[in-house]
């Protein structure tokens, strides 16, 4: 499999996503949460591995019950200048 620029970043979100969910809800199994956001336990296990084959949308979902969903809004943004106006 080929390497792109944003793998470390993909998978820092996953690593972020495994540390959030289980301090949220430490009770739960990978089965427990998958179910609470929608998708199949394979499915987060990819997730937590920062896969790019996992929509945006799903990892929305999951950002949302924990509660971390608005920096979503500001990816892609572009950054304002002085001179914009």
């Amino acid at each position: 499999m080929s390497r792109f620029i944003g793998m470390e970043t993909l998978a820092k979100i996953g690593s972020n996503l495994r540390e959030a969910r289980r301090k949220a809800y430490p009770d739960d199994t990978l089965d427990d949460f998958a179910l609470r956001i929608g998708v199949g336990r394979a499915t987060l296990q990819r997730m937590e591995k920062g896969d790019l084959s996992v929509s945006m949308g799903k990892y929305l979902q999951a950002a949302r019950l924990l509660g971390l969903d608005e920096p979503f809004q500001y990816l892609l943004k572009p950054r304002r200048s002085l001179f914009d106006d």
